[in-house]
């Protein structure tokens, strides 16, 4: 992006008062070297807009009607966990309802007692910083690539695709038609339809879109939204139609971790995962801002197609 550029994407979040000031601070940008690092704000500040629109759209726990067995399955895990959508909370945002008793990080182990232990929170959504480290240190170049997120949900990885990345194409796939509807209303209001679209479908009916894909994205996307036997089914599904030599596949968690539950000898045979990917190391520490939990960076993983 050259600075014209820059400024006119400036303006565009500045109020008509707020833009009196900007021709100074502008041109102290273009003389600093400072821009970079400005811009990678600004859009963060888009991104945080976003995020406030969506979560008047939807309720404290970020879940749709539809998702009862993801809600199931956070129900049944062996330590109390709750969902907090990480690009629509951040961790201000988690402290403040946590203050307002609106959320807690914590639950009582004998009721009517002051024992208590930590929640364990899940998120089916890159953070804002993970979305910065995946873009801008994880992945390459993406200038004429086709970035596809498998489950891409709030649109979280499409806005962050948008905004960090030069990526031409932009798609994201989900069965929900609440969560849809809410990417695609973003989109629109953002101006982004240039370069995103979003599908309302089931990975497994989109074998041409997988087979030209370049990045595939996928973050929690089959563990909690199917049974085992589809999620084996999806896997050997994105095995036959991801085969581009030097694609690139993005997981969180690692493959092997998300395997953890489908240790069936015939589908791992044929899943073949150390013919079909190999894993790139990743720098997880080149990317540790103040508001970045390393832990959560070392869960995004990085394969490449052989």
């Amino acid at each position: 992006m050259n600075f014209n550029e820059a400024k006119n994407d400036i303006l565009q979040v500045f109020s008509k008062t707020e833009r009196q000031h900007l021709p100074k601070l502008l041109e102290w940008l273009k003389t600093s070297g400072d821009l970079d690092d400005f811009l990678v704000d600004n859009q963060s500040v888009i991104l945080q807009s976003i995020a406030e629109d969506l979560r008047s759209c939807l309720p404290l726990e970020a879940m749709a009607p539809s998702e009862t067995m993801a809600i199931q399955k956070t129900q049944q895990k062996p330590h109390p966990t709750v969902h907090v959508d990480a690009f629509l909370y951040d961790e201000e945002i988690v402290d403040s309802l946590c203050e307002e008793g609106k959320m807690s990080r914590n639950y009582c182990l004998n009721c009517g007692s002051h024992r208590t232990a930590p929640l364990e929170f899940i998120s089916h959504s890159f953070s804002i910083p993970e979305l910065q480290f995946l873009f801008r240190n994880v992945l390459p170049d993406l200038t004429g690539k086709l970035v596809v997120d498998v489950g891409s949900r709030l649109g979280a990885v499409l806005f962050g695709g948008y905004l960090y990345s030069a990526a031409s194409q932009l798609m994201g796939v989900e069965m929900s038609s609440e969560f849809v509807k809410l990417q695609t209303m973003a989109v629109q209001k953002y101006g982004f339809s240039d370069r995103i679209q979003v599908i309302h479908a089931d990975i497994r009916s989109q074998a041409a879109l997988v087979q030209n894909t370049d990045v595939l994205i996928m973050n929690n996307v089959f563990e909690f939204f199917m049974e085992p036997s589809d999620q084996m089914q999806a896997w050997l599904f994105i095995n036959k139609n991801f085969r581009k030599k030097g694609a690139l596949l993005v997981t969180v968690p690692g493959i092997q971790e998300a395997l953890t539950l489908l240790q069936d000898a015939v589908f791992l045979e044929k899943l073949a995962l150390n013919q079909w990917i190999e894993e790139v190391q990743l720098d997880y520490t080149v990317y540790l801002k103040n508001d970045t939990d390393p832990d959560s960076l070392k869960q995004i993983h990085l394969y490449t197609v052989l």
